[in-house]
This record gives C-alpha cells, structure tokens and sequence, in this order.
C-alpha cells in the first residue's frame, strides 16, 4: 500500500484544495508525455494543447495518464484541517477512486501518529473499502 503525506496545505479550503491539485496530484497521476517536463525518449515536454483543457477530476486519468498501478493501493494521510475541507478532500479521494478502480485509494486524517497507524492497519485486511476519507482520532 502506497503512502502519501499530503501537506502542510494553506488554511484556507479553497487554497488548499488548489494547491492540491497543482502540487500534490500530479505526482499521483504520473503524466503519459514522460516523467516531469523534461523531454525523454519516446515522451517528455509539454502535452498538446487539446489535452490542457479544464475538465473535472474524475476525467484526469485520460488527460494525465493512468491511476496507481493496479494492486498498488494508495492512502492519503491529510494533516487536520477546519471541517470545510471534508468536501474537498473526499471528493478528490473518491474521483481518484474511481479513475483507479479496481485499485483502492482512501484518505486518512489526523495527526496522530499511532491513531493513523491503525488506520493503515484496518485499511490492510479491508479490501472493500475504497473512496473513503476516514478521521484517525
């Protein structure tokens, strides 16, 4: 199960969120043009102009490249944050969840490390459970 530590993010929800989908989510959806912006053989630089047009989330696997490898499940850990960053949050944890299926992605909030820990342990032996966004209190 892939771990990602997700923060710390601005205060504010709606920054917050934008900074999420500018920094965070391209390292989980690895682009299809080669790693980064970098040209490499075979890939690389910038994606052609159609496939830099605004659209949801749920769509990003056929804008950016595919999802977590299948069978490499994904868990976001969120520092805690306000209760207006619940939406944000599980909406991005559920379309990721989606575009990856049958991959599991969830999402974890706390600060506790030992709370997170057991989390990540049900999280383990629940292959159910997915498009989640669970507090570790």
């Amino acid at each position: 199960m892939r771990e990602v530590r997700v923060g710390p993010l601005p205060d504010g929800a709606l920054e917050a969120a934008a900074e999420f989908h500018v920094k965070v989510l391209p390292r989980l959806i690895p682009s299809r043009h080669g790693e980064g912006a970098q040209p490499q053989a075979g890939g690389g630089g910038p994606p052609p102009a159609a496939a830099l047009t605004d659209s949801p989330l749920h769509h990003a696997a056929s804008r950016r490249g595919p999802p977590p490898r299948a069978g490499e499940d994904l868990v976001l850990i969120f520092d805690p944050a306000p209760y207006d960053h619940r939406g944000w949050r599980l909406a991005a944890v559920q379309d990721l969840a989606r575009a990856a299926a049958p991959t599991r992605v969830n999402g974890i909030v706390g600060g506790d490390e030992t709370a997170i820990e057991d989390m990540l342990a049900y999280l383990r032996h629940a292959p159910g459970v997915t498009g989640q966004l669970l507090d570790a209190a």
